[in-house]
């Protein structure tokens, strides 16, 4: 039976007496597990953030109505050309509205599928800014603005204002901050803004929206959809536009084909309009995660070494236990007692020290265009990541300790004390 009172004392008093390596080996395992914590959490902070950026602002499925060829041409329809194959040059496109058919049924329905997060219309027109002499053209997009908010998050890229103003104002617009800068405009201005038609309307401006992306914010703003259906004189069941949010976002495309055959329009899901920065995605995720398994890696093989190096310091000590009565299992488990209490000791003090360096960083100041309202570096605190690392140092220093002491459980004592 194993005493393991006897073992863990002794293996206490191997560790006290041997103080300097002790700390040695605990620090290694530390400073490892510290440096993957910090890592991992910078690294996927910044790719979360990046990730945001774009799936933010881009629906799971987009639903419109595309201005397209007509699939067949007129002289199609005459039987002595059926047979034979027509060019048909500059072929012009069909007429059509952009407006999609139905669209209040299509949202009642799409509010009801299981599948869906939420759905929010939008009604896009193609205007002028006036102020003073200056003429820009742009988009005007008219959204539902709360509904927007909650799924897109919408509030994180208004820099001045808020959404509640431009619910709560009919005339109100949100506009985008290049055009802001442009115009010299801020919140509590007006501005005009003018149709293709030549109708001119006065807008309140009750926020300043920054996407990030600067053809965006150059010529585009938001005003409720209301507002926009008034201004382009339409009904209220004028929309352009349909954007769709699901829990899970691995139907999305699935989802798209199945609205394309069900209500004839074009369906653009989020795999389809990011593919590019989809890749790009992986590859950083990809790199963030091999660079961390090395940094584990390397730090087990420290730990392997000091450990290794401890127990050929207590070759003596090894002899005199055997000579006393310890079996080889009983010095195998004595060092191996040694490792874990390493382990331990270093793994804690390596996630706390990791927590510790990532808050600094969480509070250094960081500044971009494109999340405004983001002022310092983002960290991820993952409690998955800590747990991989108490982890990775309970088996570093198992496997670390596991192999010297096995040739300890070995080692002849007769032959050590005759070289003595």
């Amino acid at each position: 039976m194993i005493n393991w009172k006897v073992i863990l004392k002794i293996a206490q008093t191997h560790l006290l007496t041997k103080m300097k390596s002790t700390i040695t080996a605990s620090l290694g395992v530390t400073f490892g597990i510290a440096a993957y914590i910090t890592l991992v959490s910078f690294m996927t902070g910044l790719n979360e953030m990046l990730d945001n950026l774009i799936l933010n602002q881009t629906p799971h499925i987009h639903l419109y109505n595309e201005i397209k060829p007509s699939a067949n041409q007129p002289v199609a329809l005459y039987d002595q050309f059926k047979n034979s194959m027509n060019v048909v040059h500059s072929i012009k496109p069909k007429q059509g509205q952009q407006k999609i058919h139905n669209a209040l049924p299509i949202l009642h329905y799409l509010k009801n599928d299981k599948r869906v997060l939420g759905v929010t219309p939008q009604l896009r027109a193609q205007i002028f800014y006036l102020s003073g002499s200056i003429e820009l053209g742009g988009n005007l997009v008219g959204v539902d603005v709360m509904e927007e908010t909650r799924l897109s998050n919408m509030r994180d890229y208004i820099i001045g204002g808020n959404p509640e103003a431009l619910k709560n104002t009919e005339n109100g617009i949100l506009l985008g901050s290049g055009l802001a800068s442009k115009m010299s405009l801020t919140v509590g201005d007006r501005v005009q803004i003018s149709t293709v038609r030549g109708d001119v309307f006065p807008l309140k401006i009750v926020g300043i929206y920054q996407s990030g992306i600067a053809d965006i914010d150059n010529i585009q703003s938001y005003a409720n959809l209301k507002t926009v259906q008034r201004i382009l004189g339409e009904p209220l069941n004028y929309i352009t536009d349909i954007n769709v949010k699901l829990f899970n976002l691995e139907m999305a495309p699935a989802m798209a084909q199945s609205l394309v055959s069900q209500f004839k329009l074009t369906a653009t899901d989020i795999n389809q309009a990011n593919a590019q920065f989809e890749t790009g995605s992986n590859i950083r995720n990809l790199i963030t995660y091999a660079v961390s398994i090395t940094l584990l890696i390397v730090a087990g093989f420290g730990i392997y070494n000091i450990l290794n190096m401890l127990i050929y310091e207590k070759m003596k000590d090894i002899a005199i236990l055997k000579a006393t009565g310890f079996s080889g299992r009983d010095v195998q488990l004595i060092f191996m007692s040694q490792a874990m209490i390493i382990g331990v000791l270093g793994g804690l003090l390596g996630l706390i020290l990791g927590y510790v360096l990532s808050v600094i960083i969480d509070q250094v100041p960081f500044g971009t265009e494109a999340l405004p309202t983001i002022t310092t570096y983002p960290i991820n605190f993952k409690i998955s990541y800590y747990v991989i690392g108490i982890c990775f140092a309970l088996l570093s220093t198992f496997i670390a300790g596991w192999l010297p002491s096995y040739k300890a459980k070995h080692i002849d004592p007769v032959q050590i004390i005759r070289g003595t």
